[in-house]
């Protein structure tokens, strides 16, 4: 964790997550990254402009993608929506919609990774810790289907983002792509379910591959040999999400599998596990919101 990050309670036994409380900073970072991988599929209709709650988040995740240390989060988080016709924020994150055509959308996307503070990972014992950091850029979402009235849709959404360390004097992370072919079901059962599954590639710059991966000389010690990462392939994605609203609540869950093989920095030292697995759920309470009613496409 970074040096304004949680510090960790108890110790690893069989393999299970430690849980621990973020600061305030921390916890906003692994809303983002939670509500980020849930589906952004919500039925056409009459929606209030603005609606206000709070709520509770578990997460379980490890340190960074490749490595071996698994920690829990719980933590409260505020719940709060507000549409416009060009900007919205809600539990998907902030995003604009610059271009919209009936078979194409531009969007701003949002996506953030927690902190890691390097003397409690066995894998970075002794080196610069791993800031929060967020990355945000446009998404290009191409329309490939709707059926049954829209209830189903097939997307290809291809986010470019821009990475960036959270602390007093921000540093430049690279750059990452991860286009995905999403599957999005609104109503399952006959009941108010949003189920979404994506999945595809990720790729990422030097810069952001040398931040998580790489080790300088000075670093290097029997175990950990110095290591240069290189930019290009860094896996594929697979990842679910089921949610629900409720008339005054609402309930989000997800859970992520990466497979790092072949993956141009699979041989640096700190990649500890060949996969990345994530889960998380959200429950949140939703007693205000805005008597205005806005009506709210696909």
């Amino acid at each position: 964790m970074s040096p304004g990050g949680p510090d960790r309670c108890g110790g690893r036994q069989g393999g299970f997550a430690r849980i621990r409380t973020p600061p305030r900073i921390v916890g906003l970072i692994l809303c983002a990254a939670l509500f980020q991988g849930l589906s952004r599929h919500a039925a056409a209709g009459t929606v209030p402009q603005w609606e206000l709650g709070a709520g509770i988040v578990g997460l379980q995740m490890p340190d960074y993608r490749g490595s071996d240390e698994v920690h829990g989060y719980l933590l409260p988080v505020p719940y709060i929506v507000y549409r416009l016709e060009w900007i919205q924020a809600d539990r998907t994150g902030i995003r604009s919609t610059l271009l919209d055509r009936e078979e194409t959308e531009v969007h701003l996307s949002l996506s953030a990774s927690p902190p890691v503070r390097s003397r409690n990972n066995r894998a970075r014992e002794g080196m610069r810790d791993l800031d929060p950091m967020v990355e945000f850029g446009p998404s290009l979402d191409i329309h490939l289907w709707r059926g049954d009235g829209r209830r189903f849709k097939l997307d290809v959404r291809a986010p470019v983002r821009a990475a960036f360390t959270v602390e007093s004097h921000p540093r430049d992370a690279g750059v990452s792509l991860s286009p995905t072919l999403n599957f999005d079901v609104a109503g399952i059962g006959g009941r108010p379910w949003q189920l979404g599954m994506l999945a595809g590639p990720i790729f990422a710059t030097r810069r952001q591959h040398q931040y998580f991966y790489g080790v300088p000389g000075n670093d290097a010690r029997p175990g950990r040999p110095a290591f240069d990462a290189h930019g290009g392939y860094a896996g594929l994605q697979f990842l679910v999400a089921l949610s629900r609203r409720f008339e005054k609540a609402w309930f989000g869950a997800y859970a992520r599998y990466d497979t790092l093989r072949g993956a141009v920095f699979e041989g640096s030292p700190l990649v500890r596990r060949n996969y990345y697995v994530s889960a998380g759920f959200a429950i949140a309470w939703i007693p205000f919101q805005s008597s205005a009613m806005i009506e709210r496409g696909d």
